[in-house]
């Protein structure tokens, strides 16, 4: 099992120690501020390492809303028979090649990772530090005596009495649950097209996520280092931002974000709207009239 570890401890610590090295000079070897951006810089390059797999994802879930019809006619023919409607649900998928666990991809792309750095930061908080990967004695050392608004990255909720640890692991904790819950409302209310609730396997996929994953982060978080807190925290609120852009810039077609967009495209085009969108508009005044057709002019 270590052969396989080590390499990741080796890329995640050697990652680590680089960046604190080119943040040494400005904030001091010691500084907290050293070692907390340091954390931080790993997030950032995992996730965007990440992004070509994040557009997979994307593309996916797209793919799963277009299958919704096909979806709810194979929940319907096999209502009685849930084994032969799963075969053919699998069936689907493989025909339209999606995969209904691509929203779990990029978690799962960063489960070594964080088993990677929970180990390194474990190990600072232990005492006496230990080492892993890359990092030497003295590095593992400055960092357990480094702090994050005056609590040791190295602590963790349950395993000190001190105040302001306590104080400052709540708080990450509180901000890693509420960026997850509302990134996660943010694609159910904006970036998802409207769907019929009864029966739909994806929406309630959806609602359980939104719920689910808040309470874990919150249970779980009482047992991580503050230096993973600060990990999950930036890459929560990455994650958010992400979300956002893609919602604003990209929408999924028929989603509510979609819709908004194409009315602001609209306006910025002298007020001229799709034709969906004009006839949805006109409706109520075409009632009960009927147009009358235009007389053709007489050629020469």
């Amino acid at each position: 099992m270590s052969a396989i570890l080590n390499p990741l401890y080796i890329a995640v610590s050697w990652v680590i120690v680089t960046i604190h090295n080119l943040l040494s000079p400005i904030f001091g070897t010691n500084s907290g501020v050293s070692w907390s951006l340091a954390i931080v810089g790993l997030v950032i390059l995992i996730r965007v390492i990440l992004i070509p797999l994040f557009v997979k994802q994307i593309k996916s879930q797209r793919a799963l809303t277009a299958l919704q019809p096909h979806m709810k006619e194979i929940q319907k023919k096999y209502k009685d028979d849930r084994q032969k409607q799963s075969e053919e649900m699998m069936k689907l998928y493989k025909e339209h090649k999606t995969n209904p666990l691509a929203s779990c991809f990029p978690i799962l792309a960063q489960a070594p990772i964080f088993f990677s750095l929970f180990t390194v930061l474990n190990g600072i908080g232990k005492n006496p530090p230990v080492k892993h990967g890359v990092l030497t004695q003295t590095d593992v050392v400055s960092a357990a005596n480094a702090k994050f608004f005056g609590a040791p990255i190295s602590d963790t909720f349950l395993g000190t009495n001190i105040t302001t640890v306590k104080i400052v692991t709540v708080i990450l904790i509180a901000f890693m649950s509420l960026t997850t819950f509302t990134t996660q409302r943010q694609l159910m209310l904006k970036g998802m097209p409207k769907m019929d609730s009864s029966n739909n396997m994806m929406l309630q996929q959806q609602k359980i996520m939104l719920y689910a994953f808040p309470i874990i982060f919150a249970v779980s978080g009482v047992n991580f280092p503050i230096g993973v807190l600060i990990y999950w925290s930036t890459t929560n609120l990455w994650t958010w931002g992400q979300q956002f852009y893609v919602i604003k810039r990209n929408p999924t077609p028929g989603s509510p974000a979609y819709e908004e967009l194409q009315h602001k495209k609209a306006k910025k085009s002298g007020g001229v709207e799709s034709p969906e969108a004009e006839t949805l508009e006109i409706t109520d005044e075409l009632k009960g009239q009927r147009n009358q057709p235009k007389k053709k002019k007489k050629k020469k």
